[in-house]
């Protein structure tokens, strides 16, 4: 993988604009961590742009002071509004948009940077990162990695990665995108006017993390969770032996290790951290008892759903935060609710009886897996 430019993609301002900024940074009530201010390299203490005040009878110490962040940008300072994916719906159905065709998880930063002024050091991320120029121009500057394909762990150190030898640097101007993979090595500058940039990061699950999951596994059985022999950090030869027996015994181990339920596991591991989209939920709460067998439903936008046998007969679906548990007679109603098509509830006809239809129906609306649209689309 190597870093690569695309030219005049398209516009991104349907995601965030510079009015949506404004709009955020200066009538949202932001707090810390959704803002942090850096310049020069170096990260602005909060206390700079947060005041505190009050809610009712609770105190708030970390409620962004728009007025004192302004004139520190003014004053060169780059904006960073940080986690988009969570607070800012745009974001957040793009990133999900993202999330379920790669099949790793995403996450949103925005940087607002004055002209003439630098933001960041020159440092690596631990994750991949697409740059999407939004307005204004950034000059980058990319450069070797320090460490190759670096996990979480491997905190970027500045002063290496500055010394590191340039790749090659580039002008980016609205709707340009940069592809950095993780470890390489850059940084930005903005140039004659304000810019605005999304950098998009993808927190792919490695093969690291399937080594992790399995190690985490091995604790169910018994004979790795004996303790060490007394006394083993004086006597090298029993520690050696040790190690070498919890080897021996992982490998006898990891050879009968199913490899379709760890690869289940990941993937329920990924599907239970995707919070559902919930944009109209209440209105839909609000309308259940209205549902009838005319009324058409799909699959909800950006739902992440998996189905999965429970015990006893059940059937496990699960759905980004919560395991709904249902009959496992009802399962093929269930795919054919969420294959993507609009459906009347009556559809399901020739599958339940219209008491049960209603019920399944009305509790998948009710979780967030469904949404009624209106019959003509």
């Amino acid at each position: 993988m190597a870093p690569h430019r695309w030219r005049h993609v398209g516009a991104f301002d349907d995601v965030l604009s510079l009015a949506d900024v404004d709009r955020a940074l200066t009538g949202s009530g932001l707090r810390r961590p959704a803002v942090r201010l850096v310049r020069d390299g170096e990260i602005l203490p909060p206390g700079d742009y947060t005041k505190t005040a009050r809610t009712g009878a609770s105190r708030i110490d970390d409620l962004i002071d728009p007025g004192r962040a302004l004139d520190l940008f003014g004053a060169g300072a780059t904006i960073v509004l940080q986690g988009l994916q969570r607070w800012w719906p745009p974001a957040t159905r793009f990133c999900r948009q993202l999330e379920l065709g790669l099949g790793h998880p995403m996450q949103a930063n925005a940087y607002l940077t004055p002209a003439g002024a630098a933001g960041l050091a020159p440092h690596h991320d631990t994750h991949d990162v697409f740059v999407l120029q939004v307005a204004g121009a950034k000059h980058w500057t990319v450069r070797e990695p320090v460490v190759d394909t670096p996990l979480p762990r491997h905190v970027s150190d500045h002063d290496a990665a500055a010394g590191q030898p340039v790749l090659f640097e580039a002008d980016m101007y609205p709707g340009d995108v940069l592809y950095l993979p993780r470890g390489f090595v850059h940084s930005a500058a903005a140039q004659q006017g304000v810019s605005l940039h999304l950098t998009i990061g993808v927190l792919a699950t490695t093969v690291h993390d399937v080594v992790r999951l399995l190690v985490d596994r091995a604790g169910d059985d018994v004979a790795f969770r004996r303790s060490l022999t007394p006394g083993w950090p004086d006597d090298p030869d029993a520690a050696t032996a040790a190690v070498k027996s919890a080897v021996a015994d992982l490998v006898d181990w990891l050879g009968t290790v199913d490899a379709g339920e760890v690869a289940e596991a990941l993937a329920d591991r990924f599907v239970s951290n995707r919070t559902p989209l919930l944009d109209g939920q209440l209105l839909e709460v609000a309308a259940l008892d209205a549902i009838d067998d005319g009324t058409v439903v799909e699959r909800r936008a950006g739902i992440v759903a998996a189905l999965r046998p429970g015990d006893l007969d059940r059937l496990r679906l699960v759905l980004g935060d919560r395991v709904v548990v249902l009959p496992a007679a009802v399962e093929p109603a269930v795919r054919r609710m969420l294959d993507g098509a609009a459906h009347r509830v009556g559809d399901l006809a020739d599958m339940l009886d219209p008491s049960s239809r209603l019920v399944l129906v009305r509790r998948l609306v009710r979780e967030g897996a469904l949404r009624t649209v209106s019959p003509d689309g």
